[in-house]
């Protein structure tokens, strides 16, 4: 953010029935910040985030950007010792959290770390069936409402967006890696925050609703440019396809930010509820974070018009691609070619280069990003580099027209009897069985071939589906060795609230009886 920001044509932010405009929401943010100020934040510092969607997570961001200290989101699923490890790691000096999220972790909190704990309002306690005892904020800390209406606004605002955040990786390989982005200078900041703007296809007057959860790098990097613009956000909780819909409808909704699983969830709902909304004025509606199938993506644009886009991009290297819906029919698949200002190449296991249609991982260049490490890993940055180039091991091609296209992450990929199988592929034909409500492929030991695949299904609602119909489905569709011999049937899969799917909890009971995790 910058000072002009804050003489930008006003919007609002709201969350449920409550609604705030930004003028009242800079002021409380610099409210924040003077009491964080207090307790001995400053400069280079970082503050923890540990919140739902909400409008104190706004302010808790504006505050720590008007300080010129780091923001440090942190993903509320996590267990009691995985938030304690990243107070740690990080450094931060204050934890700014929700009644009920402090409760799971407040033993787990270090001493050095100040909490300040805000209660839990109706619209986050009812749809996350938050427990009546833990709405309020205990008696022994710092309660946030408070400590905001206690302190006058911060008036030096000198230092507004002069430092990036520290975003934590979401761990599906271990331990999450702090992905520290470092500020640029003024007029840099300035240009990249326009750039970010445009990526979006944000505009003056947007408005938009934000469905992802905020301590997630897209997510969050999408709402600090809608409140850059001075555009109206309407924050959800909790994602529900429908009441989705009746927000457009109600709030003239023009830009979204989605995610795949979130168009999966909008199109199984029944024709009549679909229909029932007027979704005209939808302007831009941008996706990413996870592989997008085919199917999926053409009924979206069918339903929606051609106002999709996609994007591809890493927490580590920002936006790298975008393409729109016109692009995405003319080569179905692509997520598009490199944004100006990158540079994509794809490269073999010994380090050659390849050129058009040929697979292998991809690496990026980034022109304009702030630069990051990993927050007290560098070494572990240094081994993602080649060329001056990056990878967070995404495996793809490029065309000869230079469109990048996705195969699978290179740590998915199973290796059975030697021969390289990408489980993006198979999930991407699978999911499109009516009976599958979602699922995932996986590998698994096998004493013959050294792994064999495995597939975990969700059932669609009312129907029933056996093994040998789902095997007779992909292999009509797919070649043999790439039909899974192994099924199993499950209530739910582990992904996090951006759709990511956490395979490592589900190879991990299979590898351990061999002494493995992978």
């Amino acid at each position: 953010m910058t000072n002009a920001d804050l003489s930008a044509p006003q919007g609002y932010a709201s969350c449920g029935t409550r609604r705030i405009d930004l003028v009242r929401l800079w002021h409380r943010g610099g409210s924040l910040a003077a009491a964080l100020r207090g307790r001995g934040v400053g400069t280079d510092d970082a503050v923890a985030i540990l919140m739902r969607n909400d409008l104190c997570f706004l302010e808790a961001m504006v505050a720590a950007t008007l300080l010129g200290a780091y923001p440090v989101p942190i993903n509320w699923h996590g267990t009691a010792s995985e938030v304690a490890y990243i107070l740690k790691d990080s450094g931060v000096k204050v934890l700014l959290a929700h009644a009920d999220l402090y409760a799971c972790v407040r033993d787990a909190v270090p001493t050095s770390v100040h909490p300040i704990v805000v209660a839990v309002p109706a619209e986050l306690a009812h749809p996350y069936a938050v427990p009546c005892e833990l709405w309020s904020v205990p008696p022994d800390v710092d309660d946030l409402a408070l400590v905001i209406d206690s302190h006058e606004p911060l008036r030096d605002r000198s230092l507004v967006g002069s430092r990036g955040t520290i975003v934590y990786t979401s761990g599906t390989t271990g331990l999450p890696k702090g992905v520290k982005r470092f500020a640029l200078p003024p007029d840099g900041a300035r240009r990249f925050g326009e750039m970010s703007q445009q990526w979006f296809g944000l505009r003056g007057g947007v408005r938009t609703v934000m469905a992802g959860p905020m301590y997630h790098s897209a997510p969050n990097t999408y709402t600090l440019a809608v409140l850059r613009l001075g555009g109206s956000i309407a924050l959800m909780p909790r994602f529900d396809p429908e009441a989705l819909l009746a927000l457009i409808e109600a709030e003239r909704i023009t830009h979204l930010h989605l995610v795949p699983t979130m168009f999966v969830r909008l199109l199984r709902l029944p024709e009549a509820v679909r229909s029932r909304y007027d979704l005209r004025s939808l302007e831009f509606v941008i996706h990413g974070a996870a592989p997008c199938s085919r199917e999926v993506k053409s009924a979206m644009i069918d339903w929606w018009g051609p106002v999709i886009y996609e994007y591809y991009g890493a927490t580590e290297t920002g936006m790298v691609t975008r393409c729109s819906s016109e692009e995405w029919l003319a080569k179905p698949g692509t997520v598009g070619k490199a944004w100006p200002g990158r540079e994509i190449r794809v490269y073999a296991e010994d380090g050659q280069r390849l050129g058009p249609g040929e697979l292998g991982e991809i690496y990026v260049g980034m022109q304009g990003v702030p630069e990051f490490t990993y927050h007290n890993a560098d070494q572990k940055r240094r081994s993602i580099e080649l060329d001056g180039l990056v990878t967070n091991g995404d495996v793809g091609y490029l065309d000869s027209d230079e469109y990048l296209y996705l195969v699978d992450r290179k740590k998915d990929m199973v290796i059975s009897g030697g021969v390289n199988i990408y489980p993006a592929e198979i999930e991407s034909v699978l999911i499109n069985h009516p009976a599958v409500f979602d699922c995932a492929v996986i590998g698994v030991p096998d004493s013959e071939y050294g792994e064999n695949l495995a597939a975990y299904v969700i059932p669609s609602p009312g129907w029933r589906v056996d093994e040998a119909a789902l095997q007779e489905w992909l292999r009509a569709r797919l070649a043999g060795f790439k039909v899974p011999r192994l099924f199993f049937f499950a209530d739910q899969l582990p992904r996090d609230d951006s759709g990511k799917l956490l395979k490592r909890k589900l190879r991990e009971p299979h590898w351990a009886e061999h002494g493995l995790r992978i």
